[in-house]
């Protein structure tokens, strides 16, 4: 079966399954596993450039007059027809994260023997989960895909065990710097699960911009910064500007130096398997325990 992902998470769960072999193209925003996806052709682009734009820049323009109602994306269709896909695996959860549903069932009518499309939108963990069963019946490995969703089910319970007789801390998730925006959808459940009390936002919510009083009233105990798109690097070299904001140093989690940079797009931002990574991570940044391989600083560092 020829599969072509526009969407990372999708990408993410294609590979778990074992049927890497079979992608035909990929995003621009398709990264992982990165030994599978470099041979992959890419058959998307953004519209512009976020290189060298701050988060307040790049809000901007994704939220701009320029970008109403069009997408943020554009999509190579003679390439999508040359490689001939017969499943193509999109969303319809965020146009921001990636290209529209509407915008590719547009693109796929115009070939003359159109893929099956299949959008994505998990809100929450077992949402998540039951794409993978999803997208595992639509490419014919239905058995291969329940016994990995038990495998990431065991491992979530593995860290609530872990976690089951200790204190819960108050934490506030951060998906984006200026604006001020929390993480929703399933990483309150993320959260929950390695121990913790998810602040500002609740499972399953997409949420908004807030403002920092907010955050100020919330009073965290351990504030997690996990930028959406942004790889740790990125999001240290603009996390200062934080500190700047009336009250931070006040702050508990400041002031007991629990401030945390993640890696989002690989295990907070994207509704893939690598959410469950995400739970293990977070058991060690709340608790200091082990589940799974060792906590590396590329996924979890201290940061104040």
């Amino acid at each position: 079966m020829r599969i072509l992902s526009l969407l990372p998470a999708a990408t993410d769960i294609v590979a778990e399954l074992g049927l890497g072999g079979d992608l035909v193209g990929r995003t621009h925003e398709c990264d992982w596993p990165a030994d599978l996806v470099a041979s992959v052709p890419v058959v998307t682009a953004a519209e512009f450039s976020a290189d060298r734009m701050s988060s307040r820049e790049i809000s901007d323009a994704v939220g701009g007059a320029a970008h109403q109602g069009s997408s943020l994306y554009t999509l190579d269709v003679e390439r999508l027809a040359e490689l001939a896909p017969d499943v193509v695996l999109t969303q319809d959860l965020c146009d921001v994260c990636a290209v529209s549903y509407t915008g590719v069932s547009a693109a796929v009518r115009l070939l003359d023997a159109g893929p099956r499309v299949i959008s994505l939108e998990p809100r929450t963990l077992p949402d998540v989960l039951g794409c993978v069963e999803r997208v595992g019946e639509v490419l014919g490995v239905p058995e291969v895909a329940a016994r990995r969703v038990r495998e990431l089910e065991e491992r979530l319970e593995t860290v609530r065990e872990l976690v089951a007789d200790r204190p819960r801390p108050r934490v506030a998730a951060i998906e984006w710097l200026d604006p001020l925006w929390p993480a929703g959808h399933w990483v309150p459940e993320q959260i929950r699960c390695a121990g913790g009390e998810p602040l500002l936002a609740e499972a399953g919510e997409h949420t908004s911009p807030i403002g920092w009083e907010r955050v100020r009233e919330s009073r965290p105990d351990v504030i997690l910064l996990l930028p959406c798109g942004f790889p740790p690097e990125r999001t240290e070299s603009e996390w200062r500007e934080l500190t700047r904001l009336p009250g931070w140093a006040e702050l508990p989690a400041v002031r007991a130096g629990a401030v945390w940079v993640l890696d989002g797009p690989a295990y907070f931002n994207r509704p893939g398997p690598r959410v469950v990574r995400g739970a293990e991570v977070l058991a060690h940044v709340l608790h200091g325990v082990r589940a799974g391989d060792q906590v590396t600083p590329a996924e979890a560092h201290r940061v104040g």
